[in-house]
């Protein structure tokens, strides 16, 4: 659900380009697919077909086997055979002669009756010779005699494999402890086996092989030494898991080729076959790679329409974005046009038209309210000057009058001129911070003046090169004064100083007042927060808080709180222009 909402919250190219490769990427998957199946499909159906054709031409040999194997004993039983067996050389000369001719004929007939039969033969120990189906004078070859002898073999399948040759042979008499009289043995064409091994996988390129493991015997229907030791660890394998028949994938030679085997209990032999996949899966694999040819195809389409669509709509579309973005910090630039009457060039005016309009506005609404600004600060003014000005004369008649005090009175009168003097000077809006606080330091001074010890006032607030509107400090000083101290009983406290912030310098004036209450300091910070409403009343302090919140931002101007002197803490937060950072 995670992911959904993320790619909810994505950019539109985003959004576009996976619904473009979701379009995309089943159907190329669905391709893939259908190349898969059809490829694994032939596969079987082509390992299948050899696997028949190799059940087909075992079948054709175990039926050859069996046929010959069935065949002998009737020559074991031949009467010219057993005649000239026990007899030999006592026979008249032509009667020796007649029972060797018959017995060619019928091993002639024998020979003829199978292609799988390269000779028959029948070996008379007596005679010492080995009748043949087209010779006439021919010896015994003893080792040859010794090793197709029946009952040396030690195992049960019928076929004796001798210096790469291979027998089929019954004696006689078959089970007798003295040697036979004759043996009969029909020498099989290890050469037509090896034709019928090609002809199972010859029409794809394929190779074959009959291997006996028990008896370290094989037939190839190609000499190839390589071949026959990868066969030979694949059939042992198969040995070991029981598996008679079946096809796999077989590695030969960095190519892979489909492999199919069978087991034959007469000749205790697996028969393997083996065909090149590259040669049976030839139309496939062009399929394949007319398959990646399509996916290549489909990245160069999705990275052309993905450079297309940035080009055309995300980036003018992120250039719209950037300029609201813009608007949201206060910088109202316009977008250059460059492009025609399409739909983002109607945006692009609709926004240009937007800001004027927002620049029209806020500098009618800008100035309108500096004007007010500078009407409430003289109505202000008009109403303190008198006021203070009566208050003032008053204490100096005062000081005047006292042969002590004369020097304070010299002194109270440079105060006046000075405090009066950057009353009536209403020339400049913003002055440097060291002016503001030079002017609140005389007020101080006249107001130690006129207090005496009744209030102990401190300034440890310092004077940085900023420039600050006009009588911002002064007015939150006289407020304490008015409203905190001046009808206080006990003894008063008033204590400026000044502080850097990340955002910017501070100035806090305290006092120990006893007269504000929580509810009071909350009410007054709320009155603050609404300044600029219709219909607002406008005071001294409303009227500093909104011209420095003017200059600065929403963030700056004053805030209230409870002072660790006991009565009210003011918060005066001045920031930084432009022109602040470059003079610093």
């Amino acid at each position: 659900m995670t992911r959904i909402f993320r790619v909810r919250d994505s950019s539109i190219f985003q959004k576009i380009m996976a619904a473009f490769l979701a379009v995309l990427l089943p159907l190329m998957a669905i391709t893939w697919l259908i190349n898969e199946k059809g490829s694994d499909s032939i596969r079987t159906e082509i390992s299948q077909s050899v696997l028949n054709s190799t059940r087909y031409y075992l079948d054709a040999l175990d039926q050859e086997a069996n046929r010959i194997v069935r065949y002998l004993p009737k020559y074991v039983t031949d009467d010219d055979l057993l005649e000239l067996s026990a007899a030999g050389n006592d026979l008249s000369y032509y009667d020796r002669a007649q029972s060797i001719l018959n017995i060619q004929k019928r091993l002639a007939l024998m020979k003829d009756s199978s292609p799988f039969i390269k000779e028959a033969k029948a070996y008379i120990p007596l005679m010492n010779r080995t009748l043949l189906s087209v010779q006439y004078e021919t010896s015994i070859d003893w080792d040859e005699y010794i090793a197709i002898q029946p009952n040396r073999k030690r195992y049960e399948e019928p076929f004796i494999y001798w210096r790469d040759r291979l027998f089929i042979s019954m004696q006689y008499p078959a089970n007798s402890q003295r040697a036979p009289l004759f043996a009969v043995s029909a020498e099989l064409s290890t050469a037509k086996i090896r034709e019928a091994l090609a002809q199972i996988g010859s029409s794809l390129g394929g190779k074959s092989a009959m291997v006996n493991l028990d008896r370290d015997w094989h037939i190839q229907s190609d000499d190839d030494p390589a071949y026959l030791e990868t066969v030979g660890a694949f059939i042992r394998e198969k040995q070991a898991e029981g598996q008679k028949e079946g096809y796999a994938t077989l590695r030969y030679r960095g190519q892979r080729y489909l492999t199919v085997y069978k087991y034959s209990p007469l000749w205790n032999s697996y028969t393997v076959s083996s065909i090149p996949e590259a040669r049976m899966l030839g139309p496939i694999q062009k399929y394949r790679v007319w398959f990646w040819w399509a996916c290549a195809l489909a990245v160069a389409a999705v990275l052309f329409f993905s450079y297309s669509l940035f080009r055309l709509i995300y980036r003018p579309l992120m250039r719209l974005v950037h300029s609201f973005r813009r608007v949201q910090q206060n910088r109202l630039d316009l977008i250059p046009i460059d492009r025609g009457h399409d739909e983002f060039g109607y945006l692009y005016q609709a926004f240009n038209d937007t800001i004027q309009s927002l620049k029209t506005l806020i500098e009618e609404n800008y100035e309108q309210q500096i004007r007010n600004q500078r009407s409430e600060l003289k109505r202000l003014q008009a109403q303190i000057n008198p006021h203070f000005l009566y208050n003032c004369f008053f204490v100096l008649c005062r000081l005047i009058k006292s042969d002590r005090h004369r020097e304070t009175a010299y002194r109270f009168c440079l105060y006046i001129g000075e405090y009066f003097h950057f009353i009536t000077r209403n020339d400049a809006d913003d002055i440097p911070l060291e002016l503001e606080v030079k002017h609140s330091r005389t007020y101080m001074e006249m107001q130690s003046i006129c207090y005496g010890d009744r209030i102990e006032a401190s300034f440890d607030g310092e004077a940085p090169d900023l420039v600050v509107p006009r009588l911002v400090l002064q007015p939150i000083i006289e407020n304490a004064y008015k409203h905190a101290l001046g009808n206080r009983l006990g003894r008063g406290e008033l204590w400026v100083h000044s502080e850097w912030r990340e955002d910017g310098l501070a100035y806090y004036v305290e006092d120990n007042g006893n007269g504000v209450t929580d509810e009071t300091i909350e009410r007054m910070n709320k009155r603050l927060r609404m300044t600029g409403e219709p219909f607002e009343e406008t005071t001294g302090l409303v009227n500093v808080h909104r011209r420095l919140q003017l200059r600065y931002g929403p963030g700056y101007g004053i805030t209230m709180s409870r002072s660790e002197l006991g009565g009210l803490k003011v918060r005066i937060l001045f920031g930084q222009t432009a022109a602040d950072e470059q003079t610093a």
